[in-house]
């Protein structure tokens, strides 16, 4: 396994003044900039890189050098950040420099293309007498595919740092995970956010996002909402651990309560949540599930926990209450498949991947549709492993066959927000939170079966 962690450079004299940068090299880091920067160093500390890369912007360059100078080897080990052109920010010629208002205003049309589809948006640039016509959202699609082509074949089995810019690192995750560029607003990269990649190979083989988008090192529950938000934010959560999943016993629809740890994990998700204003809060009807989300309300007396049955966990049938060996022996070759073409498998006497989708979107978008309806803002949702992952595919237009480019930890929290309501795409604001059950940026929460 390949493991890489993403980080955006922090503030800059732009960002603060709300400009666009694109590749303009004229915005430096801010005091809080330089001081996030160190902080993610001080996340980063333990971890042993084999390479750092980063964009070759000065403010991408400074907060490089700045993590590398925390790093707890820096000083023997640790590698000189190398710069790659491939981790430019995305190329906005006509918009560089401008505020964000002044591009609305003179650029009408095309920023309403930017906010809505973005990958549709065309730019003319005339250079003497060339003229230059490309698509920014397309051309920084191509150039994240070539550094992962690159890079990935260099460090196989390895740690490595990518230190980038908003746009190129949500197309770096992108084109791992294949979202498309149409999604390009779907992600969020905060100033100094943490990410993690796992990829088993090289670009287009198996990749797990394990994490998108952490902010808890800078003193942050979670990115703060974007501006003109209209619409609801949903964490979604997944259970505590349960005596099943330390044993790796698959247990679907089996009511396996939460073990000891589990009621740990979601004591800690509650601390973690208990500060958050939640105005509404459903759950799975399952006993692991609705037990985690009764803990985390405990310190939320005032709301009641609705159960909706659509966020069930996945039916594995005669796979349930089964070790995987077990399953290895009675079903020959078919876990195998359920790992690598999981849109493909059938439980047998259970469900397959549809199934659970169809019912789990439908709950999703009642949950959402309501909550605009009442016009609450928040709202706490406890459910699965298959469950949440499948939710994830729904929430970037993915498939179902990418359901295992997503990790959820027994405790983590995700957050999704609808900023333009229920008609508007969803935005996966950060994901995999596990930073509260102890164990930093990775998540050291027990992988287990479902």
């Amino acid at each position: 396994m390949t493991r890489v962690i993403i980080v955006r450079h922090g503030q800059s004299t732009y960002n603060a003044e709300k400009r666009i940068q694109g590749r303009t090299d004229a915005s430096k880091l801010t005091e809080q900039g330089c001081a996030d920067s160190s902080k993610a160093g001080k996340a980063l500390a333990n971890i042993v890189f084999s390479a750092i890369y980063t964009s070759p912007l000065q403010r991408a360059k400074d907060t490089a050098e700045t993590i590398r100078n925390e790093l707890a080897n820096h000083s023997e080990q640790s590698p000189l950040p190398q710069t790659s052109e491939k981790l430019l920010e995305i190329d906005l010629p006509l918009w560089q420099g401008l505020a964000t208002a002044e591009v609305n205003e003179k650029f009408a049309e095309d920023y309403r293309i930017w906010k809505e589809t973005p990958d549709r948006l065309q730019m003319l640039v005339q250079n003497g007498e060339e003229t230059r016509e490309f698509f920014p959202v397309l051309a920084l699609y191509e150039q994240a595919r070539q550094f992962w082509q690159e890079v990935l074949h260099r460090h196989q089995g390895e740690t490595i740092l990518i230190v980038g810019h908003n746009g190129i690192n949500r197309a770096l995750i992108s084109t791992a995970l294949s979202i498309p560029p149409s999604r390009y607003h779907s992600i969020q990269q905060s100033n100094c956010n943490i990410s993690v990649l796992n990829f088993s190979g090289g670009l287009g083989e198996s990749v797990q996002l394990e994490s998108l988008n952490q902010t808890q090192h800078l003193g942050e529950t979670f990115p703060s909402l974007r501006p003109n938000h209209q619409g609801v934010r949903l964490l979604l959560v997944r259970h505590g651990e349960t005596e099943w999943n330390r044993q790796t016993r698959f247990q679907g629809q089996i009511d396996v309560p939460l073990n000891d740890n589990g009621r740990q994990q979601a004591q800690k998700a509650a601390q973690f949540l208990k500060d958050v204003a939640i105005d509404f809060a459903v759950s799975s009807p399952m006993l692991r599930p609705k037990e985690t989300a009764e803990i985390i309300l405990a310190l939320h007396p005032n709301l009641e926990l609705a159960l909706y049955d659509g966020l069930r966990e996945i039916s594995h049938g005669l796979w349930e209450g089964k070790l995987e060996k077990e399953i290895d022996q009675e079903f020959p070759g078919e876990l195998h498949r359920w790992r690598t073409t999981p849109a493909q498998v059938q439980m047998p006497e259970g469900e397959n991947l549809q199934q659970v989708w169809d019912r789990a979107v439908v709950a999703w978008q009642s949950i959402v549709e309501t909550a605009l309806a009442k016009g609450l803002k928040t709202g706490l949702v406890v459910a699965h492993d298959a469950t949440n992952k499948t939710l994830l595919c729904h929430i970037l237009g993915l498939s179902s066959e990418q359901f295992w480019n997503f990790r959820q930890g027994n405790g983590a929290v995700s957050v999704i927000d609808y900023p333009l309501g229920a008609n508007g795409l969803p935005v996966l604001q950060a994901m995999n939170i596990t930073a509260h059950l102890g164990g930093g940026v990775l998540d050291k929460t027990a992988a287990g079966a479902l």
